[in-house]
């Protein structure tokens, strides 16, 4: 169903020949009890906030595993920190985990959760990052402009006078900020250490 973007109460209720479930990337809706009573063991599905209704895999025992599609993995890997990738992971695995232990009845309600948590986790570590990001935008671009002030201060002021005054000075530091480099490194490197953007 590589077009689908809602599934509807009950649609495949009691399909006994349904054990393996692709769900399009694009799907938003999925209506109360669109599984129920299904041999589904597997599904693998986007991650998005309240996607699922209520009981949509109620009656289904033999459901075990879930996996993720979209660009989320993308956006795991592009965090900054290790652990924060890691921690993420084992959220996402966690659900295999959980589900063979759930009881039919309460599938949908655990997978709803897991889906919020992974989201939540996802969001923070975005948080995190960014901000991450923004002080070493900071801490490089005072880095460049302190390199380039203490090695050509001096020379711009010599060409000056001997005697700079604070006018001098002042110009001086103004051309030194406008030549460190620092304007062409934050345009054209740090792009490159900006999240895969991934929209839920």
């Amino acid at each position: 169903m590589p077009s689908v973007e809602t599934i509807g109460m009950r649609a495949f209720e009691h399909c006994c020949k349904l054990t393996d479930l692709e769900l399009p990337e694009g799907l938003e809706t999925v209506g109360e009890g669109a599984f129920d009573v299904c041999p589904v063991r597997r599904i693998t599905m986007p991650l998005i906030y309240d996607m699922i209704g209520a009981g949509v895999f109620f009656n289904c025992s033999n459901l075990t595993t879930v996996t993720i599609v979209g660009g989320i993995h993308k956006t795991i890997a592009s965090l900054h920190m290790e652990s924060w990738r890691n921690e993420t992971r084992e959220e996402i695995n966690r659900i295999n985990e959980v589900l063979s232990n759930t009881p039919s009845g309460g599938k949908t309600a655990v997978i709803r959760q897991w889906i919020t948590s992974v989201m939540g986790r996802i969001e923070h570590y975005k948080t995190e990052h960014k901000a991450l990001l923004k002080e070493a935008t900071t801490l490089l671009e005072l880095a460049l402009w302190k390199a380039n002030f203490d090695g050509n201060e001096g020379g711009i002021l010599e060409r000056e006078g001997v005697r700079a005054t604070r006018s001098q000075c002042k110009r001086a530091r103004k051309e030194i900020c406008v030549t460190s480099g620092a304007s062409i490194v934050l345009k054209n490197v740090l792009p490159f250490l900006q999240l895969e953007k991934f929209v839920f």
